[in-house]
């Protein structure tokens, strides 16, 4: 994630946890890239016009936007479909969110955000991964225990908007060989279901509400 990347977080964030979002004030995200404990990664999409951009002439880019009429706001390079943030506290590493925008939802984005927070943790030699989850999002549970997190406890009334209890789950030993082996099985398989590299189809207009 780069400092660029924050208006498209922001928005995601704010969609994703309208009643818990991690960080209110738009300020927050620019402290936080600070912060060094904090790890953030993003999952984007080129721009088709900005590809376009990038393939005309000079020749053809003097006669469509002529200096003296001005530019037209500056298109992002890429589309910001997902983001997850994570905080390492000694040798732990605790995943604070995974959001997706909700157009590019059950596209795999999810998995390969999860899948990346895991690798770098190991990278990052941290020995234990944990987070919290809603009681009742039952899907998101799914992933994590397909990805090698166990239930391990509950925070009850953990969500202060309706008071819904929180699922604690975590990765005791990313340095097991149990893990490890069934950490690099699971991504040979995601990435040759290319769910990491998958084509993601976007409208002309997908950058209206970034350019707004």
């Amino acid at each position: 994630m780069a400092e660029a990347d924050i208006p498209q977080v922001y928005a995601i964030d704010h969609a994703a946890f309208p009643a818990e979002s991690l960080f209110r004030p738009y300020s927050s995200y620019g402290r936080e890239m600070q912060n060094s404990m904090a790890h953030y990664v993003v999952a984007c999409v080129p721009s088709p016009r900005r590809d376009r951009e990038l393939h005309r002439s000079w020749l053809q880019r003097f006669i469509s936007e002529p200096p003296l009429l001005g530019r037209h706001p500056t298109m992002p390079r890429e589309l910001v479909v997902g983001f997850a943030g994570f905080w390492v506290l000694l040798d732990e590493a605790h995943v604070i969110a995974i959001a997706v925008r909700k157009p590019y939802l059950r596209q795999g984005i999810g998995e390969g955000l999860l899948l990346s927070v895991v690798d770098m943790s190991l990278k990052l030699q941290t020995r234990v991964v944990t987070l919290e989850v809603r009681e009742s999002n039952h899907a998101a549970q799914e992933m994590y225990l397909k990805h090698g997190f166990r239930l391990v406890g509950k925070r009850p009334r953990y969500y202060s908007d309706n008071q819904e209890d929180a699922v604690l789950m975590s990765i005791e030993d990313l340095h097991a060989h149990d893990f490890q082996s069934g950490f690099t099985r699971l991504k040979t398989q995601v990435l040759r279901k290319e769910c990491l590299a998958h084509a993601i189809e976007l409208r002309d207009d997908a950058f209206d509400e970034v350019l707004s």
